[in-house]
């Protein structure tokens, strides 16, 4: 990844390190002194649902450490380490939590190594707590590989579709996942799409057209009505309808104006369109595709006309992140994983531009955008080769 520790600290986990003889580390992107060796402990996420589960921490040490949860003097133990201790760098570190009853509580997990110890507390919400519009997820409960780092109370929630375009509960009540997008209550518009693709899930067959259907997971009056433009351009697809032809409710749910973003009608026909096929190409040549297609548009200064009642703003750029898992010779030192990512900008002159003259390093995609982006690759395959897949460009991707 581009700077675990910088993305997770500007999502407000808190690192430290204390220590008597002094070396260099980075934290945040600038060098800090300390004890006699670098380390660190980065959980995957800093909150937690009130419902019971599991949390992954990745532990970062040259040496031999321990591990241990504390809580807070008057309150009990409600949840488990595996392992407490180990040597070398762990990404994968688990901790078990029981499901809050009552009111919201803390762990603090510390790490240990050498004469450096550095800590890191995790906030677990309490009953009744949760989601910021309580209709989909503040932070992940899921590992799934196609999601980026969520913050914690930014005011955007994570909403979760399975095949029938529902909520997505969970593989025994709602089968298997569709996609799953980062909804922003105040621009009416998805931060970024995430899903997983390949031939058995795109499936074959023709787009069902279902304009103008809301999205069931959150009031309609929160979405943008869809049944014509938004008054301005074209509407785009995030996750494209040639991307889930089967069942016919996935299809549909690709309508849902969670999924939809105003886009320039020449962008979106052309070097747009390209690449979205090119992505179903790679999709093709893997066992499966990882995508996060996503628009920026926190510094946008237009909109569209209030149709619904409110204005969407139009996005200045547009983004894919793909994580390639697969046989590849390419992906063969990295544990079967490639990566690679495109950043264009929202404009209709892009319309007959050669869309590989945007390709870049997920790294440098998460530099532009701000989006810690496969934060649970580390849990695949370890930090430092997740850090190696991000930060390089393999051949696969030109051809």
């Amino acid at each position: 990844m581009s700077g675990t520790v910088k993305y997770l600290a500007a999502a407000l986990l808190s690192l430290s390190v204390i220590s008597c003889e002094k070396f260099s580390y980075l934290i945040g992107g600038e060098e800090k002194t300390g004890g006699t060796e670098a380390i660190s402990i980065v959980p995957k996420r800093s909150t937690l649902e009130a419902a019971g589960g599991k949390l992954y921490l990745s532990v970062s040490a040259q040496g031999s450490w321990t591990l241990t949860a504390t809580y807070p003097s008057g309150t009990a133990s409600w949840g488990s380490l595996d392992p407490t201790s180990g040597s070398g760098s762990k990404g994968d570190v688990l901790f078990r939590y029981e499901a809050n009853t009552g009111a919201a509580r803390n762990v603090t997990f510390t790490l240990k190594s050498g004469g450096a110890s550095t800590s890191v507390d995790v906030h677990q919400l309490g009953q009744g707590e949760g989601q910021t519009g309580r209709y989909g997820y503040d932070t992940a409960p899921m590992d799934w590989l196609e999601l980026p780092a969520c913050k914690a109370g930014d005011g955007r929630e994570l909403l979760v579709h399975d095949m029938k375009g529902n909520k997505y509960v969970s593989s025994s009540k709602s089968g298997l996942r569709n996609w799953s997008c980062y909804w922003d209550y105040d621009a009416h518009l998805s931060l970024w799409v995430a899903y997983p693709l390949n031939k058995s899930i795109r499936g074959s067959g023709s787009r069902s057209d279902a304009w103008g259907g809301y999205d069931p997971i959150i009031p309609s009056s929160m979405q943008p009505n869809m049944a014509g433009t938004y008054g301005w351009g074209t509407r785009g697809h995030q996750l494209p309808s040639a991307d889930r032809y089967v069942p016919e409710a996935a299809n549909i749910s690709t309508f849902y104006p969670t999924n939809l973003t105003p886009q320039d009608y020449d962008f979106n026909g052309g070097a747009w369109a390209g690449l979205e096929g090119k992505v179903r190409n790679y999709s093709d040549r893997s066992d499966t595709l990882y995508v996060v297609t996503g628009c920026c548009f926190d510094k946008s200064v237009n909109t569209t006309p209030g149709k619904s009642g409110f204005a969407v703003k139009i996005p200045t750029h547009y983004f894919k992140a793909l994580l390639y898992k697969g046989s590849s010779t390419h992906a063969s030192k990295t544990g079967g994983y490639i990566a690679a990512a495109f950043y264009l900008e929202h404009d209709g002159k892009l319309a007959n531009e050669n869309f590989m003259n945007y390709i870049m390093t997920v790294d440098e995609l998460e530099e532009l955008t701000g989006i810690d982006f496969f934060p649970n690759l580390a849990l695949k395959v370890g930090s430092s080769v997740a850090n190696q897949i991000e930060s390089e460009l393999t051949p696969f991707w030109n051809n």
